[in-house]
């Protein structure tokens, strides 16, 4: 989900992990908050509350971002039902290619944080750099992998300065397909005699067509196979590239589609390939986010572009784009809310130690009254708690 890939955003997950390894307070009881208070179910934008349509969910609308990543290990089938069992409506997948075509759920195409592969001798050749969206990596990538090689790794903790106790499940689950999660999903919604709502990006799409693994078909034919492709699939659809989105629409791909957007300066990469001079300011204007909403129904903005940071790191006033976007006919899901002092704005930090949690539930709630109609966190039980909190005023 994050555009991490940012100097700024890279900066500061490295700047978190060198000022302390503090293990976060979690205790024994870090999913019960959810648990406890899950009940209120919000109506949705509808009117109904539980529907195959995006406007029956509750609003806000809890994302699990990449599970519940900063309980278990991202983007694994233990954050996964750790999400889901915590309350979250809809859990997220991001979406990248093996080698021999098969779409895994990992954040970054680079695996080197987030499995052993670096301590795995027989795979020691295979480390590389390339260059994705315009910056160089060096790493192991999905796409040297063919998935009988990728299945025999273990998923690990991406930021273990941070999250040190979320290295103690280093090992436990494997890097799970997109159709183990889809075949996940079905299985809980029988258990639960509801369906699960997943919400899936495609990751760097530009690149993987150009390298011959283009996302977008692979996706729709899953998609169509666990009967997620409709309008009410139970499935958001997520790119921070427009045309895959508009791609996947061509190809008959009916779900609600989410544009992401990254810091005001930057620009979709598949702009940058085809030369388009449009910047992110460019698409939040009114102009902009009529353009968006013939193609998508909502836009996934980061935090910052709803509420900007001074030089401080403090919050500063609202921007419109919450007006904006709904005049458009656009919902908001931006990203993300975390728990730890060092991901949030400097009002709502507590203590010195980067690692501890500050006040997140303050956070969220004044986040959910610029009017968003939900948001990705990666402590989903807070975000139900606080979501609950603020619909009862």
């Amino acid at each position: 989900m994050d555009q991490e890939q940012r100097p700024g955003r890279r900066t500061l997950l490295g700047a978190a992990a060198a000022l302390g390894a503090g293990a976060v307070v979690l205790g024994g009881g870090a999913g019960t908050a959810a648990a406890a208070t899950a009940a209120p179910v919000t109506q949705g934008r509808g009117g109904g509350t539980g529907g195959g349509s995006y406007k029956d969910l509750p609003v806000p609308t809890v994302i699990g971002h990449r599970g519940a990543c900063g309980y278990r290990p991202e983007h694994t089938l233990g954050s996964y039902q750790f999400a889901l069992d915590n309350g979250a409506d809809v859990i997220e997948q991001d979406v990248v290619p093996t080698k021999d075509g098969h779409l895994v759920c990992r954040h970054e195409n680079d695996i080197t944080a987030t499995t052993d592969v670096a301590s795995r001798p027989e795979f020691a050749s295979r480390k590389t750099t390339k260059t994705v969206d315009g910056e160089a990596h060096t790493g192991w990538f999905t796409e040297d992998f063919t998935l009988a090689e990728l299945k025999t790794l273990r998923a690990k903790e991406r930021i273990p300065g941070n999250r040190q106790h979320n290295t103690l499940y280093d090992g436990v689950w494997q890097v799970p397909t997109f159709e183990e999660v889809l075949k996940w999903a079905d299985e809980q919604g029988r258990k639960r005699g509801r369906r699960i709502w997943l919400h899936v990006e495609t990751k760097h799409p530009t690149y993987f067509r150009k390298a011959g693994l283009g996302l977008e078909e692979r996706l729709a034919k899953l998609l169509r196979r666990y009967n997620r492709s409709g309008r009410n699939g139970y499935t958001f659809l997520q790119s921070f590239e427009p045309s895959s989105l508009q791609r996947l629409g061509r190809l008959g791909v009916d779900c609600p589609k989410v544009l992401l957007l990254d810091d005001l300066t930057t620009q979709p990469w598949d702009f940058v390939e085809a030369k388009d001079p449009r910047k992110v300011a460019d698409l939040i204007t009114p102009a902009g986010l009529k353009w968006v909403s013939g193609f998508a129904q909502g836009i996934g903005p980061w935090l910052n572009l709803i509420i900007p940071r001074d030089k401080n790191d403090k919050l500063t006033k609202p921007t419109t784009l919450v007006r904006d976007a709904h005049a458009a006919g656009l919902i908001l899901h931006p990203y993300t809310m975390r728990n730890e002092n060092s991901f949030l704005p400097a009002d709502f930090r507590r203590g010195t130690d980067p690692n501890a949690y500050g006040d997140a539930l303050a956070a969220f709630k004044t986040y959910f009254a610029t009017g968003i109609d939900g948001i990705f966190s990666d402590n989903c039980d807070t975000a139900v708690l606080a979501r609950n909190l603020f619909v009862k005023g």
